[in-house]
């Protein structure tokens, strides 16, 4: 019969976060998986836990889980755990459980800490529709692609970012989302854990006086899309009729689609808008 794969939830900071359940297993299954096994190892140590572990990480995961899923099909039952918090969410577990299930492995989750969710319930931002970005990504075109749809994002978003990165960051979301409410979770779970309730502005200035310090977690109020549409709508105020119908003509648009668009923008009629070219 094959063996079964855990996916192992370990603390973020505090060891007294992981779960019973979680030692548990650890202790019971034939080999952990850990993204970095010299930091795992001192986890173990700490609850007298003395399964073998096996490297698993982002620059081997494709292979190397094949092999565990072969361990697994032999009957080998398998935990993986990642270096703080939730394996697969953002993490390369997710390649692992992937190609497991599609073996036909049986799966489970033992759920515990988690980074994004731990400070979305400290954030006293809205909860009940959020966005997960993880870390955005460093190539240039990639990035910007993401921040422009995060631009007009109505749910609450949650980014995670180094210390050393923290004010482009910042900066970036100020240009693509303007001032937003915003949460700055650092160091959770840990003896400097501090949340720092503000908005964009306020935490580029206090960046400008004092270096980041710490992992943080970022949790960022959602776009208000009326005060978006309102301010669309005075910027296309300030053109002239004929100025705002050059866009979208400019863009391959015929006539007829570019003034319904126009009036459309500009919250009129079309026929006040053809009234307009005429004049």
């Amino acid at each position: 019969m094959a063996g079964k794969l855990y996916v192992c939830a370990t603390p973020i900071g505090n060891l007294e976060d992981i779960t019973i359940r979680v030692i548990h297993t650890l202790k019971a299954v034939d080999i952990i998986a850990a993204e970095d096994t010299r930091h795992s190892r001192k986890l173990l140590t700490h609850f007298d836990i003395h399964t073998p572990l096996t490297s698993y990480h982002e620059h081997n995961k494709i292979e190397k889980a094949g092999r565990l899923v072969d361990m697994l099909l032999e009957g080998k039952n398998i935990a993986v755990v990642t270096d703080a918090g939730t394996p697969v969410i953002s993490d390369p577990g997710e390649e692992l459980v992937r190609q497991a299930v599609a073996a036909g492995i049986e799966v489970t989750s033992l759920p515990g800490a988690c980074a994004c969710i731990t400070a979305l319930t400290m954030s006293a931002l809205s909860a009940r529709r959020f966005s997960f970005e993880a870390f955005l990504p460093a190539n240039k075109k990639a990035r910007a692609r993401i921040l422009e749809e995060l631009s007009t994002e109505t749910r609450t978003t949650i980014i995670y970012e180094a210390p050393h990165h923290l004010k482009k960051t910042l900066l970036e979301l100020r240009e693509y989302l303007g001032n937003r409410p915003l949460t700055l979770c650092r160091e959770i779970t840990k003896k400097y854990e501090e949340c720092i309730y503000t908005d964009i502005d306020s935490a580029i200035k206090m960046y400008e006086a004092e270096a980041p310090r710490g992992e943080y977690v970022l949790v960022v109020g959602g776009c208000d899309l009326n005060d978006k549409l309102e301010s669309e709508r005075s910027n296309f105020l300030s053109m002239t009729v004929n100025e705002h119908m050059d866009i979208y003509l400019s863009q391959g648009m015929d006539k007829k689609d570019a003034m319904r668009q126009v009036a459309k923008d500009r919250g009129v009629s079309r026929r006040e808008i053809y009234n307009s070219l005429l004049e």
